[in-house]
């Protein structure tokens, strides 16, 4: 009986005890917003804040247990004209935006500093940071469309200087086996001084079923001069892989087929090989046969 009521007692008084109201202290991450648009600023302190709370035992422990931030969001509109950001006067509306139960006491620590360099605005290409696997006989059959292909960067002029490209977020494909169309975010910035606009763009990768396809393309001397040159094969038989929807309008005018009569007259070259110098960008050359000719030069 004595141990049953020394636990009833325990479970009774710690109920009580989270039923009371108590301060404590957590810490959540700052949200800018209103940035300026004419002054390049860095944060001269950490990015998070340790807030005072008032709630109850019970919302204390399970703030402890939740690991979900709930970030502050400060306005810093007033840096237009002063490097400090006074967050007890923007209490009362950090709380409007907050729930009833999540309110906050008071922000450690309660001014924020600033440090100012010069604003500058750049436009650089967009990076897709692409991870894709194809199903068997399919590839990509054209390039890759970003739009927009470019985004503006405005920040502090020694940081948006030495960028020349921004990344996208990775994009993951398996086992593709028709066109994709998505629209990816991207990579957000590392800083609160920094903007990119826009937030994402829109990729189209154009994919299709390949197949082989052989054609007999004539060979063209280049660098023959006025030497009289017979040259064994005339032509070269390639195997290429095409997309089946570009099978049946492709033919031997897209291609050209060379040998350089230089490499004999210069450095002594008894067999001459074929280079491909004109081929469509969707095709995949498989073999070309022979890779090198024999050749008769007439005296």
């Amino acid at each position: 009986m004595f141990i049953t009521c020394f636990f009833l007692s325990v479970i009774a008084w710690v109920l009580i005890a989270l039923s009371d109201t108590h301060r404590y202290v957590i810490r959540e991450p700052l949200n800018f917003k209103n940035i300026p648009q004419k002054r390049a600023f860095r944060s001269l302190q950490s990015d998070t804040v340790d807030v005072t709370m008032l709630g109850s035992g019970w919302k204390m422990l399970f703030s402890r247990m939740n690991s979900q931030d709930h970030p502050v969001d400060i306005d810093l509109h007033t840096l237009e004209s002063k490097n400090y950001i006074v967050l007890a006067n923007q209490l009362k509306h950090i709380n409007a935006q907050r729930d009833a139960d999540n309110q906050i006491i008071s922000i450690n620590p309660d001014t924020l500093y600033f440090d100012f360099t010069n604003r500058i605005i750049k436009r650089v290409p967009v990076k897709l940071m692409l991870s894709i696997n194809y199903q068997h006989q399919f590839a990509l059959s054209d390039h890759i469309k970003i739009k927009p292909e470019y985004v503006t960067l405005s920040g502090p002029s020694n940081r948006v200087r030495g960028i020349t490209k921004w990344p996208t977020d990775s994009l993951k494909l398996d086992h593709v086996n028709e066109d994709v169309s998505t629209r990816v975010k991207l990579k957000p910035v590392d800083d609160g001084s920094m903007v990119i606009y826009p937030k994402n763009v829109q990729v189209d990768i154009p994919v299709d079923e390949f197949t082989e396809k052989t054609l007999e393309i004539p060979i063209k001397l280049v660098n023959q001069n006025y030497d009289i040159v017979k040259i064994f094969p005339q032509k070269v038989k390639i195997t290429f892989r095409v997309a089946l929807s570009n099978y049946a309008g492709i033919d031997g005018n897209f291609f050209e087929a060379t040998a350089n009569m230089n490499l004999w007259r210069k450095k002594g070259y008894s067999t001459l090989p074929v280079t491909l110098t004109r081929l469509p960008s969707f095709c995949k050359i498989v073999s070309i046969v022979p890779r090198n000719i024999d050749f008769i030069v007439k005296k």
